[in-house]
């Protein structure tokens, strides 16, 4: 590496520590690594659906990538519930439902559920 370049950063997003490195120009974002943040309120949702794929892309399913090219997942906490419930068919009906996304809509997935 170049003298004077950063190898590593210590961060903390609400209350979590993490350490990036720098991997070089032979290391690039993929989406195989990505944040997954799961939201309380179709509000929080929302909020952060906004600010993060503001000058970015939107994707399917809750995915996205923020301007710097790191991939996100912005899940409604419900999502897994209704995914992972007894009654297979209303499950069905929201994975349905949720493959024709880009940012997930909390209300839509509830109504789908049934």
């Amino acid at each position: 590496m170049p003298e004077g370049t950063v190898m590593t950063v210590t961060f903390e997003i609400e209350g979590q520590s993490f350490i990036a490195l720098n991997g070089g120009p032979h290391f690039t974002f993929s989406p195989a690594i990505s944040f997954m943040v799961v939201c309380d309120t179709p509000e929080e949702v929302d909020e952060l659906w906004e600010k993060l794929s503001e000058g970015g892309e939107t994707e399917q399913c809750g995915w996205l990538k923020d301007k710097y090219g790191l991939s996100w997942q912005i899940v409604p906490r419900v999502l897994s519930e209704m995914l992972l419930g007894e009654n297979a068919e209303k499950s069905e009906r929201v994975m349905k439902a949720m493959l024709t996304m880009d940012k997930i809509d909390t209300n839509a997935l509830v109504e789908a559920y049934g």
